[in-house]
């Protein structure tokens, strides 16, 4: 069986299919390292940012090699005054022998005056399959972030992008990649295959990370993984390709979960992802004000409520599927409508079994509204009003446009790297269109018994999972019960903890959210020394 690539786009970092610009035609990558630094003469200058260095892309071969571009900047931070070094650049993959595969874009941030051998670094990307990483990069950790709305929202054009209090440049050197085929990111266009899936997506960057611990001389760095939607997927079968590479990792950081698919896809034969969605549901109705007063007076208690009603009840009647007695139907019917603020009549017609876009179309209905995937306390008018409307995502219609100006105008003016390839901030028929899941005979698609290596591996290995309530596309009991479900004893769980934040799939979105996500990862970093 081959996953269907609409089912499997609920693992986008940054998901819209139905309004997300669509990417240029594919281009070419490949792969090789960074050339040192040119010494061309400072260009333009900003309030918080000297440029020292410049260096120009080669624009007419998509896998050409190029130095990086250095450039030097000051944040204020805490009180403090942060100087750190920019280098954006791309490192070539190519075999000992052989033309150049890939061209992997990269923006590295260090802080000036530490010992960069043994400072930890972090390598960061978003997920897709067929995002780039301007999302965490310009949304959540980078020095630099756009400026949006304190809930999240974008604001009118023009963008504009400020200091980021948020940042982590604070606890650790940063490297920001952008995935084969994406950002200024190019692949060999006869080798897609090997890139775009699960395992070449791996390799290609095991192989960035080596090369960028060789040419940088960051070996005896502690060395941190970060991931986002399908990041998440990555860095967990990422974590394990390291170490049987002999390539330590201190940390794994994980935000908005998908390491088992069989708790994101619900087909026939599984249940799971409607049992494991409802507490989800039940955030975004209640935020919605579509639920009683006696279940949102204590949400907490409500949500632990609610999990353990799914994992008891609820779970048993979608087991017992159509042999479920008349009687009991209808008391799940009357308590799923309670949870999730829905008509009993929808779930009727749904056979018990919620999708997203049925609850998505349904809650507020009765306004004429449709509530957001990514963040369900985005609410708009759908676009179209035919019974056959394609997806659309209210709470990412603004984002692309958004974070795709300030990406382009951040590269090219803060860290001055001229290129004349496209940005690609979205890639869906070039890379997630196409993007190979393998066969059925191999169950749904999931890396969580790669992380679970890693860690059996490595009883220093520690892993942080971050949660956004009012996320659709990975709902936070899922990954729960994906972590409550490794063959791991109490000696190795203890390494993994946990953290919920009261926003959607992209928490650093919200601004009280992304400032409870740093103060966690903060105490997390500090937690490893």
């Amino acid at each position: 069986m081959r996953i269907s690539t609409t089912l499997l786009a609920v693992l986008v970092g940054t998901l819209n299919l139905a309004t997300g610009p669509q990417a240029s035609s594919q281009r070419a990558s490949s792969e090789q390292t960074a050339a040192p630094a040119s010494t061309a003469p400072a260009a333009k200058k900003s309030d918080s940012t000297e440029l020292t260095q410049a260096g120009r892309s080669h624009e007419e071969d998509p896998l050409a090699d190029a130095p990086p571009v250095i450039t030097h900047h000051q944040l204020a931070l805490g009180g403090k005054a942060l100087k750190y070094t920019a280098t954006a650049g791309r490192l070539l993959l190519k075999p000992e022998n052989g033309p150049t595969e890939a061209a992997i874009f990269f923006t590295a941030y260090t802080l000036d005056g530490e010992d960069a051998r043994t400072r930890p670094v972090t390598f960061v990307f978003n997920g897709g399959p067929g995002t780039s990483t301007a999302w965490l990069h310009m949304g959540a950790f980078g020095p630099k972030k756009i400026k949006l709305d304190k809930d999240g929202g974008v604001p009118a054009p023009p963008y504009q992008t400020i200091d980021n209090p948020d940042t982590l440049l604070d606890q650790t050197d940063l490297v920001f990649i952008d995935a084969p085929g994406t950002g200024y990111s190019r692949v060999r266009p006869d080798l897609t295959k090997k890139f775009y899936n699960v395992a070449g997506d791996t390799d290609a960057f095991y192989r960035f990370i080596r090369l960028y611990l060789s040419r940088y001389q960051r070996w005896r760095s502690p060395l941190f993984l970060f991931g986002e939607s399908y990041g998440t997927t990555r860095a967990a079968a990422l974590a394990n390709y390291l170490a049987d590479n002999y390539i330590p990792v201190r940390g794994v950081a994980l935000l908005s979960v998908g390491l088992d698919f069989q708790t994101l896809m619900p087909g026939n034969m599984n249940d799971l992802p409607h049992q494991v969605i409802v507490p989800s549901y039940t955030m975004i109705a209640a935020y919605n004000k579509k639920l009683s007063p006696e279940l949102t007076a204590d949400m907490d208690a409500t949500i632990k409520k609610v999990e353990q009603w799914c994992a008891t009840d609820y779970a048993q009647a979608l087991a017992l599927g159509n042999t479920l007695p008349p009687d009991r139907r209808k008391q799940i019917v009357t308590q799923l409508a309670a949870y999730t603020g829905l008509k009993p009549d929808v779930i009727e017609e749904n056979d018990l079994r919620i999708e997203p876009t049925v609850f998505m179309h349904n809650l507020l209905k009765d306004q004429k509204l449709e509530v957001g995937r990514v963040d369900g306390r985005v609410a708009a008018p759908a676009p179209q009003s035919n019974a056959h409307e394609p997806f659309y995502d209210p709470a990412m219609a603004a984002m692309f446009p958004a974070f795709n100006a300030a990406m382009n105008d951040y590269a090219e003016y803060d860290l001055n790297y001229k290129s004349e390839l496209p940005y690609i901030v979205w890639d869906y028929e070039g890379i997630n269109h196409a993007w190979d899941w393998s066969t059925g005979i191999n169950g749904y698609p999931q890396t969580a018994t790669a992380l679970q290596s890693a860690m059996a591996k490595n009883k220093f290995l520690k892993v942080l999972v971050m949660e956004g309530m009012y996320d659709l596309a990975t709902p936070f009991y899922a990954s729960a019960y994906t972590f409550q479900h490794l063959r791991l004893n109490a000696d190795y769980r203890k390494n993994i903890s946990f953290a919920d934040f009261k926003s959607g799939h992209m928490v650093y979105t919200d601004a009280v959210a992304s400032a409870e996500m740093k103060r966690a990862l903060d105490a997390w970093y500090k937690s490893m020394g």
